[in-house]
């Protein structure tokens, strides 16, 4: 069902990288990074239909909900309002699609979709892998009585083989294109203390790599699952034992080490990239990001979000990227088609037939975005002009068996790049307001959200609990409730839950000192950064301004920094003051506007730590 040979190797094998992008995490969230994508790239999991808004079909009609990872959601938009007033075993079919991580939708539906947590429960699921099917049959409570929600096996409905994306300067100083390229010789350069000096470029400082976050992307688990192979010299029947060996994890201790920053999608470090190549400084950002093939193309296009809706808004590049497949393989990302179990008669015609659909009309469209078709087949966008190369990947690398796919989750995640993280949470009186259907407030649920996430941190991690309103300690406008010091999840769930409303926001001395808190204890070995979280604009009329903060927030290119991701929550958060805030320190804003969605916008956010 994959292309190119499928040759099984024993040498030393790849780093794979992943197979990309879990799909935007969270209902409600776009993450918005130094440009777009920002932070986490934003992560961004949003609910969306398909096109016009208006419905296709009358009262009797038959409506499909499809969620689908972030690379391809927008083009299966487009898709689908081709699509949508086409019969389907008499009934007029209507597909709305909605975009949710891969990972987020494993989880969601393995625990037992809620609609209230997880937005509306899917027909069809299409992740960015089948990988996370497997994961799905690994995590499914051992209950007899509950059926797993969707098939094992299921087609494809396109493809696009993950790959390591390099500004092409630094790509030609390791020897590209002429030079074969793998892991092998990117881990040496991400271990070497010399950096880019050693291929002759200083200025370049160390190697920098970004992946996402494996528990929600499925380029971060692929690039993660690659790099177990690369410590084994693997290619395939990797085993408990091999991911348990003490060899194994030192050098994915070491490899993790290079990380800037995790991400719930890479369009975090693809939106980030391009905000550094406008500022004239793409070559200090990053070293490599393992994405799909298709998003070096949408990045060389100027449009990282990969949506159709965009394309040729933004300038093209003034260093683009360029995809390098690894010398020991690579896996494809093969967009499965998964229908749920249990559909009734009408909602199964429509499924089937929006799949022959997608498998015939809609592979042109696929085609026009740089995807591969369902069966691997490269068109006419897959060229060396565009970084691109349809002759490759020569190898194509096996996934694990799930239950092997889930121990190298549970490894990862005690061997990741530790993070020193500071939580800020926004008590100003308005964060007391109900939030109606739910019977609480807006802090209410920011404090629930908040005690949720800490379960996604680590034993190695730091976090600081900070409450900021006017007037808090003096003429300070925080608080610090929790230094930033090893994980201790009771005090801070208990210092988090007496958080009351009070006085009015005092953003931007809070951001700044907040900022200088965790630059002050900054760890060249972790990741540092602020998650700030408010309802509204600065109110503090004695503080600093946005233009006194911002150039306070920057650091120079290539030097490590303090990222500030901001979550704006409820509809008086000035999304477009937070994205400049987050911006400036390679960061993510979250839009959490509609409150209900704060829960699964926080989980995106941590994410990258």
């Amino acid at each position: 069902m994959y292309p190119p040979a499928q040759r099984r190797r024993r040498g030393f094998a790849p780093f794979i990288i992943a197979i990309v992008v879990a799909g935007a995490l969270i209902v409600g969230l776009r993450a918005l990074f130094g440009g777009t994508d920002a932070g986490g790239s934003g992560g961004s999991s949003s609910s969306e239909g398909s096109g016009t808004g208006q419905s296709a079909c009358g009262d009797d009609g038959v409506k499909l909900n499809i969620v689908a990872s972030s690379e391809k959601a927008a083009v299966l938009r487009t898709i689908a309002d081709a699509y949508n007033g086409r019969e389907a075993a008499g009934r007029c079919a209507e597909v709305v699609v909605t975009t949710k991580a891969s990972g987020d939708a494993m989880q969601a539906l393995a625990r037992g979709w809620d609609t209230r947590r997880d937005g509306p429960k899917p027909d069809v699921w299409t992740p960015a892998s089948a990988g996370w099917v497997s994961l799905l049959q690994q995590r499914m409570p051992a209950a007899a009585d509950r059926a797993a929600p969707v098939p094992a096996q299921n087609p494809t409905i396109a493809a696009s083989p993950l790959v390591i994306a390099m500004p092409k300067p630094m790509a030609q100083a390791l020897g590209w294109p002429s030079k074969k390229i793998g892991w092998t010789q990117i881990l040496d350069l991400a271990n070497d203390p010399k950096g880019w000096a050693k291929y002759g470029h200083p200025e370049w400082g160390p190697f920098r790599l970004g992946k996402t976050n494996p528990n929600y992307s499925t380029s971060g688990l692929n690039a993660t699952i690659g790099a177990y192979f690369a410590a084994t010299g693997l290619s395939g029947d990797l085993t408990k034992q091999d991911v348990a060996n003490a060899k194994t994890r030192k050098f994915i201790s070491g490899m993790e080490r290079s990380i800037v920053h995790y991400g719930d999608i890479s369009l975090t470090f693809l939106s980030n990239l391009q905000h550094a190549d406008d500022a004239g400084t793409a070559m200090s950002y990053i070293s490599a990001v393992t994405i799909e093939e298709k998003s070096v193309w949408d990045y060389n296009q100027g449009n990282p979000s990969g949506d159709p809706k965009t394309l040729g808004q933004h300038a093209k590049p003034k260093v683009p990227l360029v995809a390098i497949y690894p010398a020991e393989g690579t896996l494809f990302s093969d967009h499965p088609y998964a229908e749920l179990t249990g559909l009734d008669p009408a909602k199964k015609a429509a499924a089937d037939d929006f799949l022959k659909y997608l498998r015939s009309e809609g592979q042109r469209e696929f085609a026009k975005y740089a995807f591969r078709s369902f069966d691997g087949k490269a068109g006419d966008l897959i060229t060396a002009e565009n970084g691109l190369n349809p002759k490759e990947p020569a190898t194509t690398l096996s996934v694990p068996a799930p239950a092997v796919l889930d121990e190298i989750l549970k490894s990862w995640g005690e061997l990741r790049k530790p993070a020193n993280v500071l939580m800020v949470i926004d008590t100003s009186g308005s964060m007391g307001a109900d939030v109606p259907g739910t019977g609480k407030s807006k802090l209410d649920l920011a404090k629930q959200a908040a005690i949720n996430a800490l379960s996604q941190f680590g034993p190695n991690d730091k976090v600081g609990l900070w409450m900021f309103s006017l007037n808090q300690d003096g003429a300070k406008d925080y608080r610090a409730l929790v230094p930033v010091k090893k994980l201790a999840k009771g005090e801070l769930t208990d210092r988090i839950r007496d958080l009351i409303p009070n006085g009015g926001t005092g953003l931007y001395d809070t951001a700044l000192a907040s900022y200088q808190d965790v630059m002050s204890r900054r760890g060249d070995d972790t990741i540092n950064a602020v998650v700030l979280l408010t309802d509204g604009k600065n109110e503090d009329n004695n503080s600093i301004t946005l233009d006194d903060l911002l150039p306070d927030l920057r650091t120079e290119a290539g030097q490590d920094t303090v990222r500030l991701f901001t979550i704006a929550y409820g509809a008086d958060a000035d999304l477009d003051v937070l994205k400049q805030i987050s911006q400036t320190t390679d960061a993510a804003a979250y839009d959490s506007r509609e409150p209900g969605s704060i829960d699964q916008v926080f989980t995106a956010v941590i994410s990258n730590f």
